[in-house]
């Protein structure tokens, strides 16, 4: 079977009426958290300002809004701008079992097309993301899980992204099936991510790497509707997606099955706290010690990690002087030695803990500085055990099944707007309350809008500069 045709047939015949309405709701919220996070990331994203600086010194067509900043840009360099900013924070939403950020890119994407064409649709804007999404995750899942990606030299996220930023770009286009295959073989010939940045501190590229990711896709797409051919299997031919990345290893049962009537947008997760997901079930087992036992920094004498047979928990703990005392935000949001200890000393994990004064906070440093981490092979992928040892004794936690974000233990809408409102608090420009009361109604009932740009945009407070 050719998996690409049967995708970009997918997409180009999908309507917002085949759409699940929990994939809609979900599709909604993703908007709306996504949105949040890149208006915070416009001031405390390390690497946007020089990302956004380049877009608009680099001039050209006034097509698309940098979010923010009230700047328009041609829609590739709006969507490398705002692709900058998706996911710089760590703090938008993502698929724990597809280790995915499947919004990341699609959203930087989908916008600078929506607006370069205009009256695009509340409904064609959430079919085109929700495709989108589901693109990201599909194609993730469809790999092999045996592989390892990271020993390869391969960071999978964004590369993934950058094929989900295509697909939302293509649905507002209103490609045909071939073009969009034709969209696909370009954003294989550009998309790709590697994983030294892991191994790189002082790296703030993987802060930036979905502005590569949401570039391409609207690149893409618009080469494609320009008339460049391409491949007839981007994904599944001998020298194709899973061929590059995956060793010809993926399941193509599994990337195809259920199309139109899964969307796995629905199954995201969104996050309470702005880091590595990885990270977060073990800030969750350590709040949960704290809460319980009322321990104070002072109190603790060591702090003991237990992981399990993933390999992401060791890249988050490894090296361990280096997780102890990391040097950019980014790189702190990779380590779980330093949020467990901002979680044991804050009793909370916030944006103001990634600062450059949080980084250097002595108190979590000295906390920090006492955790350890061994490997436990009676452990299950996932699992993971926190133990503080206290002048009182031995207190220990495990992860959660579930961790919380998790669609099994759920963000309430409740939680997201406050979120949205106080990730919008830290935005370039401020937005007026009334501004953001209306922008919170209008996505959660982005169904109802007639045109993206007339409504969502100007009532986030764009002004147009030269």
């Amino acid at each position: 079977m050719r998996e690409s045709l049967a995708l970009a047939e997918h997409i180009a015949r999908t309507r917002y009426e085949d759409i699940p309405g929990s994939a809609v709701d979900v599709t909604k919220k993703s908007l709306l958290d996504g949105l949040g996070v890149t208006l915070a990331a416009g001031t405390m994203g390390e690497g946007c300002q020089q990302c956004v600086s380049l877009a608009i010194e680099g001039g050209g067509k006034k097509e698309s809004t940098i979010i923010g900043f009230g700047i328009k840009v041609p829609a590739c360099m709006a969507a490398f701008a705002n692709g900058s900013m998706a996911h710089a924070l760590d703090f938008e939403d993502t698929h724990d079992r597809a280790r995915v950020h499947p919004n990341a890119a699609v959203i930087p994407a989908a916008f600078a097309v929506a607006e370069s064409i205009g009256n695009v649709s509340g409904k064609e804007f959430i079919t085109a993301l929700a495709l989108g999404s589901d693109i990201v995750c599909r194609l993730s899942l469809a790999r092999s899980q045996e592989e390892d990606y990271l020993k390869s030299g391969w960071y999978m996220p964004p590369i993934l992204g950058a094929f989900g930023a295509t697909t939302a770009a293509c649905k507002l286009l209103n490609l045909g099936p071939e073009q969009i295959l034709d969209a696909f073989s370009l954003t294989l010939c550009q998309a790709t991510c590697s994983a030294e940045l892991i191994n790189s501190p002082n790296s703030i590229i993987r802060a930036i790497r979905d502005a590569f990711s949401a570039k391409a896709g609207v690149l893409s797409a618009l080469l494609a509707q320009e008339g460049i051919t391409g491949f007839a299997q981007p994904f599944e031919g001998k020298a194709g997606l899973f061929t590059m990345y995956s060793r010809g290893n993926y399941d193509p049962h599994t990337l195809t099955n259920g199309l139109g009537k899964v969307f796995e947008g629905a199954n995201i997760s969104f996050k309470p706290w702005p880091s590595c997901r990885g990270t977060h079930p073990y800030i969750e087992a350590a709040l949960q010690i704290v809460d319980k036992y009322d321990i104070k920094p002072g109190d603790i004498e060591e702090v003991k990690l237990a992981l399990g047979r993933r390999s992401e928990d060791r890249m988050l703990s490894e090296p361990i002087e280096r997780k102890r005392r990391p040097v950019t935000a980014i790189d702190a949001k990779f380590s779980i030695p330093f949020v467990v200890a901002t979680a044991l000393v804050h009793k909370r994990v916030t944006l103001n803990h990634f600062t450059p004064q949080g980084l250097k906070d002595p108190k979590v440093l000295e906390v920090a500085r006492k955790v350890s981490y061994e490997l436990d092979s009676g452990l299950e992928p996932g699992e993971g055990l926190v133990e503080f040892r206290t002048k009182s004794g031995l207190v220990r936690s495990k992860t959660p099944a579930f961790t919380y974000g998790h669609p099994n233990n759920p963000v309430s809408t409740e939680a997201l707007v406050s979120k949205f409102i106080d990730c919008a608090g830290h935005s370039v420009e401020q937005i007026p309350e009334d501004n953001l009361n209306k922008l919170i109604e209008l996505i959660l009932h982005l169904e109802d809008i007639k045109s993206i740009e007339k409504e969502v945009l100007v009532t986030l407070g764009r002004r147009v500069k030269g």
